[in-house]
């Protein structure tokens, strides 16, 4: 039997993520996808390209469950039968646009579940449940500019991606004493025209003074389409020396 390559995705349904996965699904891949909602367009693509496409439907700020289906799920595999194993930490949210005193508690949380407790819990499930696989393993966590500068009204946004930088740092450090560690790194994949980016720039202006900022991106052409960045990001996870840099951008 051919041994397949695994990639798992997470907020795959839709932006960047949809575009990845739909790169991803080609012969010789197995692609898991974990998004609230799941996509016929996807099946019928895996369909048509030969490649093996899983998709579960799980709301990312039940964590904790969502790493123990992972972790089980990745258990019942036979390491033996990947060539490599990938996990892709992609989803992300961006709570209302407000100064910090203006935000809600419950949309201030899920945007800290979704985006930062649910990239380290499924990472570690994969890890451990992964560790005794000959295959080389990678996690490519999505990471953002903002989490290198910071913006107003945008703390809880750019505070995740600040912290899912470190925690690769972190957990590039404990990977590189094992024997066998993954490759990781947190990776900035540029300026994407997304429903992220329309969500910056319909944002209220007095709430949001980089309001203007995102809207002359736009109008500049100066975002890149979510296939152009899915491309960008796969080579960056196809390449050689990925992991070298713990963090990094697609930019270079």
């Amino acid at each position: 039997m051919t041994q397949q390559h695994l990639f798992i995705l997470t907020g795959a349904s839709r932006g960047m993520g949809l575009a990845m996965a739909r790169q991803l699904l080609t012969p010789g891949h197995t692609v898991l996808c974990i998004s609230r909602s799941t996509q016929q367009a996807l099946a019928e693509h895996a369909g048509q390209t030969g490649a093996t496409l899983l998709q579960w439907s799980h709301d990312l700020a039940d964590s904790a469950a969502l790493g123990a289906k992972l972790e089980g799920w990745l258990q019942d595999q036979d390491g033996k039968a990947w060539a490599g194993a990938a996990l892709i930490n992609n989803a992300g949210v961006i709570p209302r646009i407000v100064p910090l005193s203006d935000a809600d508690a419950s949309d201030l949380a899920r945007a800290l579940r979704v985006g930062l407790e649910a990239p380290m819990q499924l990472t570690s499930a994969f890890l451990r449940a992964t560790d005794s696989w000959p295959a080389p393993r990678k996690v490519l966590n999505i990471s953002s500019g903002l989490g290198r500068r910071p913006m107003a009204s945008q703390a809880a946004y750019c505070a995740v991606k600040a912290g899912m930088d470190h925690f690769t740092r972190c957990l590039a450090l404990e990977e590189a004493l094992k024997p066998r560690g993954a490759r990781v790194c947190s990776l900035a994949p540029g300026v994407i025209d997304t429903g992220m980016q329309l969500q910056l720039r319909s944002a209220d202006e007095a709430a949001f003074p980089d309001r203007e900022n995102f809207a002359r991106l736009k109008s500049a052409g100066q975002l890149t389409s979510p296939e152009d960045a899915a491309s960008r990001v796969l080579a960056y996870l196809a390449r050689a020396d990925f992991g070298d840099q713990a963090v990094a951008d697609v930019r270079g």
